[in-house]
């Protein structure tokens, strides 16, 4: 993984848009790779689903807390990616209420395979989603990764730690002291 190029997709994002009427003011947009990536030195970090247990409740929060540290370690974005769509990842958004994490949604998983972590989570009832990882990348290529133990389809355990906004900061802060 280090020293890759992150995969070339188009994601399918909804966006506010304040010239719409009604209820729900969004449209499509489309984002790329590069629109994400290209010219940032960003965390990006994946997990199994939108509004699920450790996501929730540690995971997404911890990073949106610890965002103004990951800045002083020189990273400009902290995005989340997970195989959810574009409307359950701004519902989850809203829910956590973020104000520095973005959310990547990766509705057709086709980013996460291309990565290489796209993991069957049949014994869940999930389907296809993504292993929990994280990566440092600078400009569209993987500097650091941080992938959880025991990858496999259906694993009876969701390991999480080696991905933790914890853990990456203070990898960021020794290489940084290197």
């Amino acid at each position: 993984m280090l020293g890759r190029r992150v995969p070339d997709v188009t994601f399918r994002t909804r966006v506010r848009d304040e010239s719409i009427e009604g209820p729900n003011p969004f449209r499509w947009q489309e984002m790329t790779s590069d629109d994400y990536f290209k010219g940032k030195k960003v965390v990006l970090f994946s997990l199994p689903g939108a509004f699920t247990p450790t996501c929730s409740t540690y995971q997404l929060p911890d990073f949106e807390k610890l965002f103004p540290e990951f800045q002083a370690e020189g990273i400009d974005e902290i995005y989340c990616i997970s195989v959810n769509d574009a409307f359950v990842m701004n519902a989850w958004g809203k829910s956590q209420n973020l104000e520095n994490v973005k959310l990547i949604p990766d509705g057709s998983g086709e980013f996460t395979r291309k990565m290489g972590m796209l993991v069957a989570k049949d014994n869940l009832g999930f389907g296809m989603r993504s292993w929990r990882y994280a990566a440092v990348i600078n400009d569209g290529f993987v500097e650091q990764w941080f992938e959880e133990e025991g990858f496999s389809d259906n694993c009876d355990t969701d390991p999480y730690g080696v991905s933790s906004p914890q853990n990456i900061l203070e990898k960021l802060t020794e290489k940084k002291a290197a």
